[in-house]
């Protein structure tokens, strides 16, 4: 998977807080090892899983011993089977036992993460229509949860408030309604796409009537959703990318995509997470 500068700055960011806060001033009970002892350690699998966190792990043991080294048998964005290594570790003793918590946490995360957008993707397959991630992330660890999305297939929605608009209910109770928000965000941002939140058939003419780029249906019910996928297609000039979303869960997913919409936003892949069972199995050297 592509790291650019910014997620490569991020992944540094967060590593440093995590070994901060798990190793601070030092780890007390690795000084029990003689410093020079040498050992072999393995990251194995106790559960099916899509993978992803490697550069977080290489990460945490660059920053803890340079002589750390890592045999990757798997990378982010495969499927690996329960039972499976993901990777040998080979150094000295006292560093890998100090890197196992931080290293663990973030691959057991963001593999929680990229398996459960697998598993969401693989149920709309050959609808044509994308799994998008929201902003309901771990704090700290949004631009990692969203590669870790982009690892299980699916697709990034905005990074954050900065960088998209998404106009919703208490945006429009505040600006007066869906055609003046959505005038106030062309004339504030000309050159940014305008997303529309609509909770009815109504407010969806009124988001095409204002010629809105893409339009968020909000806990629209299937055939609610079929409604606005016809009407969209009949009345949008032209017609608008339309989004479903509104607590949607992996038994709804394949009757909400095969409505027409083209993209679902499902919270759960960042939100409603349970850590993969990862275990970092040692052997003493010869």
């Amino acid at each position: 998977m592509q790291i650019d500068e910014s997620l490569l700055a991020d992944i540094r960011s967060s590593v440093s807080r995590a070994l901060q806060e798990d190793v601070g001033s030092g780890d007390l009970t690795a000084q029990l090892i003689p410093s020079d002892a040498l050992i072999d350690a393995a990251i194995i699998a106790r559960e099916s899983m899509t993978m992803a966190g490697r550069p977080w792990v290489d990460e945490v043991c660059v920053r803890v011993d340079e002589r750390i080294a890592i045999d990757w048998q798997h990378d982010d964005g495969d499927t690996v089977i329960a039972g499976a290594v993901l990777c040998t570790l080979h150094g000295p003793a006292r560093s890998i036992l100090t890197a196992e918590r931080t290293a663990l946490n973030f691959l057991q995360t963001l593999s929680a993460t990229a398996t459960v957008t697998a598993e969401y993707v693989h149920a709309v397959a050959d609808t044509g229509c994308r799994i998008l991630d929201t902003r309901k992330s771990i704090p700290g660890l949004r631009q990692a949860q969203k590669y870790a999305v982009r690892c299980g297939g699916g697709h990034n929605h905005r990074f954050g408030l900065f960088d998209a608009i998404l106009i919703k209910e208490n945006h429009i109770l505040s600006a007066g309604g869906i055609e003046p928000a959505i005038t106030a965000a062309r004339n504030l941002h000309k050159n940014m796409p305008v997303e529309v939140e609509v909770e009815s058939l109504e407010e969806l003419r009124d988001a095409l009537s204002a010629k809105a780029e893409r339009i968020l249906l909000d806990n629209f019910s299937s055939d609610l959703l079929e409604k606005a996928v016809a009407f969209n297609r009949a009345e949008g000039r032209p017609p608008a990318e339309l989004e479903a979303s509104g607590g949607l869960t992996i038994a709804d997913i394949a009757t909400v995509a095969a409505t027409g919409v083209d993209c679902i936003s499902v919270g759960a892949l960042t939100k409603n997470i349970r850590a993969v069972d990862l275990s970092m199995l040692f052997r003493s050297r010869d």
